[in-house]
């Protein structure tokens, strides 16, 4: 049977709030959300017309507390129904949404609340509040802290605090009836700050609009369509695609309860959608590789022939290859091997996105010749944020895709890729200087990646800035590198260190179960923080290094490399909420362990 699309297009919707009300309209019986319930501890749907009635119950709520439109209301809450019900009750009333990472540092949570200033709060529970009650006492500005739950034990008094049940409004009224200019600001995004603070990205309900409303002539969603939703809402790419985009499809979406319940969920969910970054695509990859290590000689030939043979079928669909008779096997051997890993994906994944970071090639072949229609995209949150994206019966997984339809753009003399549309951001919050930095006179944005166009696609080759000199003066992009050696599961983290030294040397955390495999078979301690000292320890490790990085120039060999007792983490400061190192920090918490290891 044919589906058939149900998008909400311009004509219909032109603001955000706009278009939750046309979806509820047309679709008020539909499921829009499925959602684990602790209470009755089991998955529950809720309809359209639900939110509807739950979001009015926000919008009596806010309206008390008498914010005027422009005033900003920051949401820290895990994905949930109550994040888009608080999110479409203050973009109704005018009000500028600042979302924050559950997990960031309560230091960082702070600069946030205090650059954005920031008048309302909205947390989860005990466990945030009692986090966030350190820097909460300086924070005058904030006139309002609602908790969802009921708060047990507070350290501190503070007649700010509400909880959500005594906040909200006994009962439903019909949803506020009004239309929004689509030049008005809905949002203050903050980027993840890799080098420094981090900056406030200004979108509007027309950046947002153009670029949900023009991803879906890229890619087919349809009404029975299920997405999986586990990147944080706080995080641009869920919040447009996994939020924004499936309103105007008109598509349900079910909340993980967290990564670490991600496989029973995709059993339980069996989603027909899902976006994520890369790393949630290598740990899986990783996982498969550990596993099959396990398995006989045959099991691991098999395996290895059905991702060969199904990435030759899919590269014979896309025009790519010609026929072989050795396609005539791919029916069998993903009966065998891969229709297993997709029925561990709750097997009826008809596509899933990639973006956020760059997707390694051998993930990428790896997924495709299983029988995932894996896809890559590309974007910035200062783009809300999508650019490209690669369309399923059009899709090179080297490259990041086509702009989207009406994404204009260029390559500068330095080779970096300039975009302009209707997606580009205004500005910074509060900070001009910066906004000139990246967008000029003409409205074009500068993303600082490297890239080449090709039959119109986009292909990624470097970041303008991430370039480690070495004392040669020979150049080295890191980021590739690292990535080459994270298809090693015996890496957690990596960070290839080298600025102005004769050679390269890498910091990195490992996993303590991979390295009691690895250590089993090498006759060395089974506990990793035993085993860091012992004399074979380093050569073992740069060995393995040196089988990721055989592609690789010589002068970038790994020469030396610092294994870290203790995973980098967001609440040292040393990641970012987006799970992206932070290489000034690891490299000053470090710092005398990295000049010791040059002066030998």
């Amino acid at each position: 049977m044919t589906q058939v699309k149900d998008y909400i297009d311009e004509s219909a919707a032109s603001d955000l709030y706009g278009l939750f009300c046309e979806r509820v309209k047309r679709s008020p019986e539909k499921t829009a959300y499925h959602y684990f319930d602790k209470i009755s501890v089991q998955w529950e749907n809720c309809t359209w017309s639900d939110m509807a009635k739950e979001v009015s119950r926000w919008q009596q709520a806010l309206a008390k507390e008498g914010y005027q439109p422009g005033d900003r209301v920051a949401v820290m809450l895990r994905n949930c129904r109550e994040w888009v019900m608080f999110d479409q009750a203050a973009l109704s009333l005018g009000l500028v949404v600042v979302p924050l990472f559950v997990e960031d540092r309560p230091e960082n949570v702070a600069y946030i609340l205090e650059n954005s200033g920031a008048k309302f709060l909205l947390l989860e529970g005990d466990i945030h509040w009692k986090r966030m009650c350190s820097v909460l006492h300086t924070l005058k500005g904030i006139t309002r802290v609602l908790t969802l739950e009921e708060i047990s034990h507070t350290p501190v008094e503070d007649d700010r605090l509400l909880s959500a049940g005594e906040w909200l409004a006994e009962k439903s009224t019909e949803l506020l009836q009004v239309t929004i200019e689509p030049d008005t600001l809905a949002t203050i995004v903050y980027t993840s700050g890799t080098t420094g603070r981090p900056k406030g990205v200004m979108l509007t309900h027309r950046n947002i609009m153009f670029d949900a409303q023009h991803g879906l002539m890229c890619i087919d969603v349809y009404p029975d369509d299920t997405m999986l939703s586990f990147l944080p809402l706080s995080h641009m790419l869920e919040r447009a695609a996994g939020y924004y985009i499936a309103i105007v499809a008109g598509c349900a979406v079910a909340y993980a309860r967290s990564v670490q319940d991600l496989a029973e969920d995709l059993l339980t969910v069996k989603p027909t959608v899902m976006i994520s970054v890369p790393r949630i695509y290598e740990r899986v990859y990783n996982k498969i590789y550990e596993q099959l290590e396990l398995k006989p000689p045959f099991a691991q030939k098999l395996f290895r022939k059905a991702v060969a043979t199904g990435w030759a079928s899919f590269e014979h669909k896309q025009g790519r290859a010609g026929w072989t008779p050795s396609l005539l096997l791919n029916p069998l051997l993903h009966k065998l091997v891969g229709s297993k890993v997709m029925a561990k994906l709750g097997g009826r994944l008809r596509f899933a996105i990639c973006g956020g970071a760059a997707l390694g090639e051998d993930v990428a072949k790896t997924f495709i010749g299983l029988g995932l229609n894996l896809t890559q995209g590309y974007g910035l949150t200062e783009h809300a944020p999508v650019i490209a994206v690669n369309k399923i019966d059009d899709n090179d997984p080297a490259s990041v895709g086509e702009p989207l339809p009406g994404v204009e753009v260029r390559i500068s003399n330095e080779g970096e890729l300039q975009v302009r549309s209707p997606a580009v951001m205004p500005g910074y919050w509060k900070n001009e200087e910066a906004t000139k930095e990246l967008i000029d006179e003409e409205g074009w944005l500068a993303t600082g990646d490297k890239v080449s166009i090709r039959d119109k696609k986009i292909y990624i080759t470097g970041r303008i800035k991430e370039i480690i000199v070495m004392s040669n003066g020979e150049k080295m992009p890191p980021a590739d590198m690292e990535m080459a050696i994270m298809m090693d599961p015996l890496f957690e983290q990596v960070m290839l260190h080298g600025e102005g030294k004769a050679f390269l040397c890498l910091l990195a955390t490992l996993n303590p179960d991979v390295w009691r495999e690895v250590a089993s078979h090498n006759d060395m301690p089974a506990v990793l923080n035993d085993a860091i000292d012992n004399s074979k320890f380093e050569k073992l490790i740069l060995n393995r290094i040196a089988d990721k990085i055989t592609e690789f120039p010589a002068y970038a060999k790994v020469r030396r490399v610092i294994v870290c007792r203790e995973p980098w983490t967001i609440d040292e400061g040393l990641m970012t909420p987006t799970l992206k190192i932070r290489r000034k920090q690891i490299l000053e918490k470090y710092t005398n362990q990295v000049d010791e290891l040059y002066k030998k």
